[in-house]
């Protein structure tokens, strides 16, 4: 790893062990389908056969006269929503009869494999045998699971009520499109006919899935007094507690979200799907009730990223300047509004500075699950289509690949297309990083018989914040107990309790991170959007001053001095006056109780200021003439983070995001048949990368601080994964000439698009 990172610290940028590794590692940590009560059921979804169906009867007499169908559940038993944007939680708005409809379908089947009715039962595999006992009458409908089709005047229609407002103002409904956004800078017009030279480019991609190992879980267990408690995995426990009230229409205090160990998420693990079920289960039969998915399960009525029809035209002038920028973009949302289209647009055309564009991006339903985020959401599908066609350009100019990005760099004070004028970024040190890397200035080795190729790509993603709390706890030993309200994905305990360990002067050993559930800690936003450390860390960073401010005030009352008197560094309080006054903090701790009782820090922050990565690849690659087999060669991943407070982790979110980068690059897709349905649902046909797949992935984490932080944070998760798509693209031409426009780039495509060459 070639990194940045300062010694000034002494915890931050250190590789401790994680606090929860070992449990981990030897199995002990416990994940949602672990959880286990007496008494308890099991429950199971019934699901749609048909992508597209009115739902004209749903007969559960011979059901519930079996003995042992201990509960059913249908769209009845949800609370009565408008069909209408509303809030259903804290800083979360949508349709909340969508919501509802996305849970247990009421009025329509909108994909296959959307929930219609739910059992419970004595165990799991009793439970799956006695759904054949519930009986829908469907009425068939056409379905569509393409957006481009989806688009079309003669597509069905998935949502009658749907109205979307056109950029004149002019409100439309019978159509799939729910939305369009549009930015615009400059003057378009003016830019092109600056242009020596414009390049114009279509791209398709298919939908793609998040791939994460544990399938979604809840068990809930609904008290006699109206309260339910529920153990899940999820990538936000406020935000499934928010959801479960909405859609059961339930105060948010009647509700408690116990976070569980998460095996993965990506992005696909913010929604609630069994969760509201399970408690309604639960409430029937007065038992704890568990459920979970199968792979099946997840793949076909989970939310995974959007399909996409991508088209992008760049002018340049003859010395490689970008005169003007256009765009229009339509994504998939599946069966219910909101795809990651606002990502795309936002992120796209942000590593360069581009006086003149205009974005247009529309929102299309079709008949496919609702989709969700996936690292980055939106961003590695502008990406491919802009990163190519630089690609391209750099190419008709005989221009160094880095060189016309560094010309085009946007740097400080540059209005990126969302209209946010940048603070600084990291664009410019991260370009210039790759074009000094060994991996960019060797020649690739050519071997007779095999088409070898190199492609880079660069890529953006905005990071996220959002309300977070913490509270720290000093013990009388001057070990710290750290909640706080941050799902841990990727090892973000860890990194939170550097942080506060770096404030306090102390090991981060003797700190004890803990992810509280909903009622033990204040509201926090999702772990998503790389705003983790940023957010969570900063309110460990506050807690941490919470806890300095009072060790300070104890030492000035043993000492019988005013505070302004005390100094605190590197965990140690001094008397300013007198050099021989010193106290550790564990002295202090140790005696928190006769000097005015427990030492206990909290914050609760909502900050501004997350600041944008920049990320890179260079990717290697050798094709198979005949096959069109695609082996990875080599790849290095840069990534500017800001500060990296833990680097193993950043490195490892690098790696994993390059993985799955070159997975939905090469070969990953939802393969879909006429009728509808998935065929290739389960891990054996959905063919995501595996070691075997890979050489070591080599990071190189850049670090432009943050001024928006404490400690320079900015963020890692997302941004890894925007430049792959393209960078593999980029190297198939390299290896073949020919340019692919097209995901996946799979051996088939690439042998036809070769043999038409």
């Amino acid at each position: 790893m070639a990194t940045q990172t300062s010694d000034s610290y002494s915890s931050i940028g250190k590789r401790p062990v994680r606090h929860d590794g070992a449990d981990k590692v030897t199995g002990k940590a416990l994940y949602g389908a672990d959880t286990n009560f007496p008494g308890m059921l099991y429950g199971k979804v019934l699901r749609s056969p048909h992508a597209h169906a009115i739902i004209k009867s749903i007969d559960i007499s011979e059901a519930s006269n079996h003995p042992g169908v201990r509960a059913i559940v249908t769209s009845a038993d949800l609370a009565p929503l408008p069909d209408k944007n509303s809030e259903i939680g804290e800083d979360l708005y949508a349709n909340a009869k969508y919501v509802s409809d996305r849970i247990l379908a009421s009025d329509k089947a909108l994909f296959k494999g959307h929930p219609i009715a739910a059992i419970a039962a004595d165990s799991l595999h009793e439970a799956e045998e006695l759904l054949e006992l519930i009986k829908i009458d469907y009425e068939v409908l056409p379905s569509v699971t393409d957006v481009e089709s989806a688009m079309n005047d003669d597509a069905p229609i998935l949502h009658e009520t749907i109205k979307a407002a056109s950029l004149s103002g002019e409100i439309t409904s019978g159509s799939n499109i729910a939305s369009h956004e549009q930015y615009i800078l400059g003057d378009i017009e003016k830019g092109f006919t600056e242009a020596d030279l414009v390049v114009e480019r279509e791209f398709r991609t298919k939908t793609v899935h998040q791939g994460y190992i544990e399938p979604q879980n809840a068990t809930a267990s609904w008290r006699s007094d109206g309260h339910v408690t529920i153990w899940c995995s999820s990538q936000g426990h406020f935000g499934i507690r928010d959801q479960v009230a909405t859609v059961l229409n339930l105060p948010v205090s009647k509700v408690t979200i116990v976070p569980m160990e998460i095996g993965g998420g990506f992005g696909g693990k913010l929604p609630a799907y069994l969760e509201p079920v399970a408690a309604l289960l639960s409430e029937k039969t007065g038992n704890p009730v568990k459920m979970f998915m199968t792979r099946s399960e997840v793949i076909e009525a989970t939310g995974p990223t959007s399909g996409s029809y991508v088209k992008v035209k760049i002018g340049v002038t003859d010395a490689g300047i970008i005169t003007a920028a256009q765009g229009y973009l339509a994504f998939e949302a599946g069966a219910f509004p909101g795809s990651p289209i606002g990502g795309a647009t936002a992120c796209m055309l942000s590593p360069y500075d581009i006086k003149n564009l205009t974005l247009d991006g529309y929102d299309v339903v079709d008949n496919k699950p609702k989709t969700t985020a996936y690292r980055a959401p939106g961003a590695p599908i502008g990406a491919l289509a802009v990163e190519t066609i630089m690609d391209e350009i750099a190419e008709t100019l005989n221009i160094d690949k880095i060189d016309i990005r560094l010309m085009n760099a946007a740097k400080e004070g540059s209005r990126r297309a969302d209209g946010v004028i940048n603070p600084k970024i990291g664009m410019i040190e991260t370009a210039e990083i790759v074009k000094a890397h060994e991996h960019y200035t060797s020649d690739l080795i050519q071997v007779e018989g095999k088409l070898r190729g190199r492609g880079i790509a660069m890529g953006y993603w905005r990071n996220n914040t959002g309300p977070a709390a913490c509270v720290a706890t000093v013990t009388p030993d001057g070990n710290v107990n750290l909640a706080e309200g941050s799902v841990d994905v990727g090892g973000s305990r860890t990194a939170i309790a550097q942080q506060l360990a770096e404030v306090l002067g102390i090991p981060v050993e003797d700190v004890n991170p803990q992810v509280a559930d909903t009622d033990s800690i204040g509201y926090t936003s999702v772990t998503g959007g790389s705003g983790v450390a940023f957010k969570s860390g900063w309110a460990a960073y506050e807690a941490a001053q919470h806890i300095k401010a009072q060790i300070i005030e104890r030492a000035a009352l043993i000492w019988d001095s005013d505070k302004d008197e005390i100094e605190y560094s590197e965990g140690t309080v001094s008397h300013k006056s007198d050099p021989e006054l010193k106290l550790s903090f564990k002295d202090i701790a140790s005696g928190s109780n006769n000097t005015g009782g427990p030492i206990v820090g909290s914050a609760g922050v909502n900050p501004i200021g997350a600041g944008g990565s920049y990320a890179a690849m260079i990717i290697d690659l050798e094709i198979d003439e005949e096959t069109g087999k695609t082996d990875v060669l080599r790849c290095t991943a840069f990534t500017d983070v800001g500060k990296a407070i833990h680097p193993d982790y950043v490195e490892g979110q690098m790696q994993g995001a390059s993985a799955q980068g070159i997975g939905w690059a090469l070969n990953e897709e939802y393969f879909m048949s006429d009728e509808g349905n998935v065929l290739n649902s389960s891990l054996l046909d959905y063919r995501m990368p595996t070691s075997l797949d890979m050489p070591m992935i080599e990071p190189v984490v850049v670090e432009v601080p943050n001024p928006g932080h404490p400690f320079g944070v900015r963020g890692v998760g997302e941004s890894p994964l925007v430049p792959p798509l393209a960078a593999v693209a980029n190297a198939i031409y390299d290896a073949t000439g020919v340019r692919m426009n097209e995901l996946p780039m799979s051996p088939g495509a690439i042998s036809k698009a070769t043999s038409n060459k």
